[in-house]
């Protein structure tokens, strides 16, 4: 069989009305490679995404396991097998300890930890299948995971859930050739992140954060996400790419 004649994969994304998620659509539908089924919750989006790119779509609340069980007994029904999935959902609360609330916490734990542990439940029960023979989860950590950021502890506590538990996961589903991945974005200018980079002197300061002296695009993270879906890297699991500008990582000296 040729390249050309190869079975398409088939790739659900969670949060696939977002920035990143929306990029890996459009990253996934121009490579020709995947059959892409979108959801998310806003349907407004879904629709418009559908439209603008020919692919089908599915209304779902990640944060409800019964909406993601049924997302995914979809997928399988409709396609016959699930492949690959992205769990690009997730929030950005910027408050230190003492300021968020109960609500703030549960909220961000809700929308970054429970959304990546429910998919990624549903998505190694549908890969272990007789019918499936493995695949590929890519989850969305942050680097703030990574390092210390000052008003990040919800959302950094979250997304420190997030890598532990692709580690964990990785480990477990390993011998089923279910590879478990994260990818740690820095600031990527998304509609999430529009505010902050609309007030000059936050925006000024996180991008002096990063060493490449510059925010992040969605298109960035997408591809990184699509190289870790990609079958190609079949001996890659457990991981967490840094796609964050050198931000988790370099401090480079001032440009002279």
């Amino acid at each position: 069989m040729t390249a050309s004649e190869k079975t398409p994969l088939v790739v659900l994304i969670f949060g696939a009305t977002g920035g990143i998620g929306s990029a890996l659509c459009r990253h996934l539908v121009a490579s020709g490679n995947s059959t892409v089924v979108a959801a998310g919750r806003d349907p407004g989006k879904l629709t418009t995404l559908s439209a603008e790119l020919g692919i089908r779509t599915i209304l779902a609340d990640a944060t409800r396991a019964e909406e993601v069980d049924a997302c995914i007994a979809d997928v399988t029904k409709q396609e016959g097998r699930l492949d690959g999935l992205a769990h690009c959902v997730g929030s950005l609360l910027l408050k230190p300890a003492h300021l968020t609330t109960d609500a703030d916490f549960a909220a961000t734990i809700a929308a970054n930890l429970t959304t990546a542990f429910l998919t990624l439940r549903a998505a190694v029960r549908a890969m272990s299948t007789p019918d499936n023979r493995g695949g590929s989860i890519v989850l969305v950590s942050s680097a703030a995971a990574r390092l210390g950021l000052a008003n990040h502890e919800a959302i950094a506590a979250a997304k420190a859930g997030v890598m532990g538990l692709a580690l964990s996961a990785a480990a477990s589903y390993a011998p089923k050739n279910i590879r478990i991945n994260c990818v740690a974005p820095g600031l990527v200018r998304t509609p999430m992140t529009a505010r902050l980079l609309a007030n000059e002197t936050s925006a000024r300061g996180s991008i002096q954060m990063h060493a490449l002296g510059r925010v992040g695009e969605p298109s960035e993270v997408a591809s990184a996400i699509a190289f870790l879906l990609d079958p190609a890297q079949s001996w890659m699991t457990g991981q967490t790419l840094g796609i964050d500008g050198g931000l988790a990582t370099v401090r480079s000296r001032a440009a002279s």
